[in-house]
């Protein structure tokens, strides 16, 4: 990779990263760090990274910064620690965007960052599976589950309306 594909990589992509990983963390200051690291972990590695790999390294790369970063401040949770009460609620809502930032908070990491990765970023199950190192079949559970707890999470559609 070259300098103007570096260059060219920092002015396409760092939106999207910056989003992806604001979204996890909720912590501005704390989404800065996780980008800029990936950027210098990219830079680093730059000259065996291809044009076409460049997204997907620089997306696996801020993701293992992210968690590294999730990790050292212990917000980190497994799946065998969270109760199905944790997933309900019995509040009536009428704002939507409050209710569902509150069902994506009750995932765990790995199901948001999916999630995010398929949803909002438009990824294919591939290349999150790449991202994050896992199996097609991984990813695709892993987004299925926290699509159901974000179901139950929000029950019926007249609670939220």
């Amino acid at each position: 990779m070259t300098t103007k594909e570096y260059n060219q990589c920092v002015d396409e992509y760092s939106d999207g990263v910056y989003r992806f990983v604001l979204k996890n963390l909720r912590d501005e200051e704390m989404a800065r760090d996780v980008v800029q690291d990936a950027f210098m972990k990219m830079w680093e590695k730059a000259a065996s990274i291809t044009g076409s790999k460049a997204k997907s390294y620089l997306f696996t790369a801020a993701y293992h910064t992210m968690i590294d970063f999730i990790r050292k401040e212990k917000r980190y949770t497994s799946d065998e620690n969270v109760s199905s009460a944790y997933f309900s609620t019995s509040n009536h809502y009428s704002d939507l965007k409050e209710v569902l930032e509150e069902a994506f908070e009750k995932l765990n990491d790995i199901q948001k960052s999916v999630l995010l990765l398929r949803d909002y970023e438009g990824y294919s199950y591939k290349e999150i599976a790449e991202i994050v190192e896992l199996s097609d079949a991984q990813v695709k559970v892993y987004i299925y589950r926290a699509r159901v707890a974000m179901k139950k999470y929000i029950g019926s559609l007249e609670m939220v309306i």
